[in-house]
């Protein structure tokens, strides 16, 4: 499933002495800080991205509503809908209740750590009174980055008529990653509702192994496993994308599979930084 060095489906900028196990299915875009681009791998057409969707759901909401790191942010009630979707069955979702206050950050981590759907689509009720025009904000913020194959069509991605490219999706990873809360907060290895005391684990285990510091998985049946991940070695930043990972399985197996391109693709990045 996997092709060391520069394969054929290998586009764009590459860097002498860089050997990458790219994924042999799917796209990939990786790039190093102060480096370039190490290359893109797979077709160009926009696919399904599932809930790497919330990297620009938080995005837009650190834009519109700035936090500092150790500012929790202002107070956001739980509606009726985001509590009832709590239970849904075929989402990744967070347990919270309705009428319960929670600070902002916090809500980003319940969004971001254990990746909660309904989580997002109150974040984007919140801030726009519909998930509909919030979407309206994550496509124009799309358009200032560049991302001409993206299109958003909700807040969470659980809709697979959310789709974008890696080098799309990698853009995006540039400019979320400098917001130091963002930072923060997808580096946490897990989060929880305030008053209750399960733990709720990051989807990302990649966390702390070969540098990675962030920043989202994403996987569903027809997106297959996606994972947007973030490095630092040596005080150099790596960022990459892998998308459309055992797509047409189950969400489960696919977003294993992206974890495991992932941690190979990240292990490579690392070891040529450490060289």
């Amino acid at each position: 499933m996997y092709g060391c060095g520069t394969v054929p489906s290998v586009s764009g900028a590459t860097v002498p002495g860089v050997s990458l196990p790219w994924p042999a299915e799917g796209q990939s875009a990786v790039e190093v800080e102060g480096v370039g681009s190490l290359g893109v791998s797979g077709g160009p057409d926009p696919v399904p991205i599932a809930s790497v969707t919330k990297v620009m759901t938080a995005y837009v909401i650190l834009r519109r509503h700035p936090l500092r790191p150790g500012d929790d942010g202002p107070l956001v009630t739980v509606d009726r809908t985001a509590a009832d979707e709590s239970y849904a069955r075929l989402e990744s979702t967070a347990p919270v209740t309705e009428g319960r206050r929670i600070r902002l950050r916090r809500l980003l981590e319940l969004m971001m750590v254990p990746s909660g759907n309904n989580v997002a689509r109150l974040l984007a009720r919140w801030d726009s009174g519909s998930q509909e025009r919030f979407v309206e904000l994550m496509n124009a913020a799309a358009g200032r980055l560049g991302m001409a194959g993206t299109t958003y069509t909700g807040a969470s991605g659980n809709e697979d008529s959310t789709v974008s490219t890696a080098a799309d999706q990698l853009k995006l990873a540039k400019e979320a990653m400098r917001d130091p809360v963002l930072r923060e907060v997808v580096a946490q290895d897990a989060t929880a509702v305030p008053g209750d005391a399960r733990r709720l684990p990051n989807t990302n285990t990649l966390l702390n192994k070969h540098g990675v510091i962030g920043i989202k998985t994403g996987s569903g049946t027809a997106a297959g496993g996606n994972l947007m991940w973030a490095s630092r070695v040596r005080g150099r930043l790596a960022l990459g994308v892998i998308l459309g990972q055992a797509a047409h399985t189950n969400p489960a197996a696919a977003k294993a599979a992206a974890l495991e391109a992932g941690g190979r693709m990240s292990a490579a990045v690392e070891q040529w930084l450490l060289k």
